[in-house]
């Protein structure tokens, strides 16, 4: 018998391969001899290219090689020891990152707070900060938000306005994990007119992890620093944590193929649009519901545990989140149609024979 063939069109994000465009700058990239740590012109053109995108050109910029450390080495600029950061419940700093923002900060502590669908409520925030004022208390520094958050929803710019202000009476800096920052700026340019730098730094945002890795690239993020006193000696951090690429190229010339002419965008809209579409394709299907109409590249269904183990015998792979019978579809950059009609189609089939 013929092994099954695992399919992992929707299981992460992270499935898919290097974007062509990416691809295109890897291939430019590697030519000749170029100085390393960050010295080259690559690196200066993608951090030239970022400072355009946010309008900022004082932007103090940094490219390591994955979110957790993104996240962890910026949370811990931000931070002492004995200081505390407030996320969401289910943020990834909070639940996936196995402890790397403790670690990195010499122990700051992380205190999540609730909101509904995964999006901070300032009550619930500042409930956080105004609860202890003791000593013996970690005192609130940094305020954390994840653009798209973990349930595919997207913080509206008002929204950030409203807890950056928080924030700022309170004396905290606002970090944002922006892992899909891509597919959140996609769907506020078309449902707010937004521009990126209208829901980052203008609405209260300090320090931005650029997500790319999600959106077509390989091994490269991007922090980004909207005020420029907050980076300093931020180099040594990434060096002392293993993050300072000696070939940096390779991270940045990465950059420069998905910013130019906004394929970022580009990507991360169809990214967005494929989640929407997979959302129609299997609605109707008996014991399957929509959890969140998508407004980024995640859905999230409800379905029975028996129904999503007979997909995975069909080659399938997905994961349960956020409940006992709820899983999560991600599409990429890459994803197609024909993808969607195949799962949906065997979704059918075997909601058909259970």
């Amino acid at each position: 018998m013929a092994a099954q063939i695992e399919r992992h069109h929707f299981a992460s994000d992270n499935t898919s391969g290097i974007c062509p465009e990416a691809w295109a700058k890897l291939s430019d990239a590697n030519q000749g001899r170029l100085p390393s740590y960050g010295s080259d012109q690559w690196t200066t053109r993608a951090c030239d290219l970022i400072r355009a995108i946010f309008e900022k050109p004082d932007a103090e910029i940094f490219f390591v090689f994955n979110g957790t450390a993104a996240n962890s080495l910026a949370l811990a600029s931000l931070c002492q020891s004995y200081h505390s950061v407030i996320c969401h419940e289910v943020a990834h700093i909070e639940t996936d990152e196995c402890g790397a923002p403790e670690f990195f900060s010499n122990g700051t502590k992380i205190l999540p707070a609730t909101g509904d669908r995964g999006k901070l409520s300032p009550a619930s925030v500042e409930d956080l900060i105004k609860r202890r004022s003791d000593i013996h208390y970690p005192k609130p520094r940094v305020l954390s938000l994840t653009q798209s958050t973990e349930f595919g929803t997207v913080y509206r710019v008002a929204e950030i306005k409203a807890l950056g202000a928080l924030a700022q009476q309170n004396n905290l800096a606002v970090h944002m994990d922006g892992a899909r920052f891509a597919n959140a700026a996609a769907a506020l340019s078309q449902t707010e007119h937004a521009s990126p730098a209208d829901f980052t730094w203008r609405a209260g945002v300090d320090v931005l992890c650029f997500g790319g890795t999600k959106n077509g690239m390989n091994t490269s993020e991007a922090v980004v620093f909207f005020k420029p006193e907050l980076a300093l000696e931020f180099d040594y951090r990434c060096k002392q944590a293993g993050q300072l690429a000696s070939k940096m190229r390779y991270l940045s010339s990465q950059w420069v193929g998905i910013l130019e002419n906004d394929v970022w965008l580009r990507h991360a809209r169809h990214a967005n649009t494929m989640a929407k579409k997979l959302a129609e394709m299997i609605r109707a299907v008996p014991g399957v519901s929509i959890y969140l109409e998508p407004e980024v590249n995640a859905l999230f269904v409800d379905m029975p545990p028996e129904l999503a183990a007979a997909m995975h015998r069909r080659g399938w792979v997905f994961h349960n989140f956020l409940g006992p019978q709820r899983y999560r579809l991600m599409c990429n950059w890459d994803t197609v149609e024909a993808d969607l009609i195949q799962f949906s189609t065997d979704l059918s089939g075997a909601a058909k024979s259970i």
